[in-house]
């Protein structure tokens, strides 16, 4: 039985811990050592997120089993380390989508249904709040359940390149 709620400043250790986890285990069956390692200067907590109170935490008996957030600022993706992706700037709801923004499960709890509960907390938050739409950041792990989810791809990318290595990435949106 999972559980969920907002995140607070508290929670950013286990949130930490449980995105390090996430990434070098789920990203590995779809990207070469490399690409997972250059993942992680992309990807990871923006706590911008917590600070506007869209980020949730889901759990099961305490336990953080995944987390993911939606936000009505204009960045698609990256944490408070990558500042190139970084605008804080509102976005207009008439106009524009949401975002929905660094979901991560814990691996122990892949393929129970945590990832979609929390795309149904942020679309629903996201509508509640007056958007039409959602966009967000896909990696090639995440791009399945997007995809099941009724995302349909904008735009594949790569969201990342150093010394030869690239990390694909797909721009997805869906209607709410």
């Amino acid at each position: 039985m999972f559980t969920h709620r907002l995140a607070t400043e508290a929670d950013l250790p286990a949130i930490r811990a449980l995105m390090d986890l996430a990434i070098a285990e789920h990203l590995k069956a779809f990207l070469g050592p490399a690409q997972v390692e250059l993942s992680k200067s992309i990807m990871g907590l923006d706590t911008q997120l917590i600070a506007d109170r869209t980020y949730f935490l889901v759990e099961e008996e305490g336990r953080l089993a995944g987390c993911g957030g939606w936000s009505r600022r204009a960045t698609l993706y990256g944490g408070d380390h990558s500042t190139a992706q970084r605008n804080a700037a509102l976005l207009d709801m008439s106009k524009d989508a949401a975002r929905v923004r660094a979901m991560y499960t814990h691996p122990d709890f892949a393929r129970r249904g945590v990832g979609r509960l929390i795309l149904d907390l942020c679309e629903g938050a996201a509508r509640d709040a007056g958007f039409k739409a959602v966009e967000l950041m896909a990696t090639m792990s995440g791009e399945p359940l997007y995809r099941a989810c009724g995302y349909h791809d904008i735009q594949r990318i790569t969201a990342a390149s150093k010394d030869g290595v690239d990390v694909p990435g797909v721009r997805m949106g869906k209607a709410l």
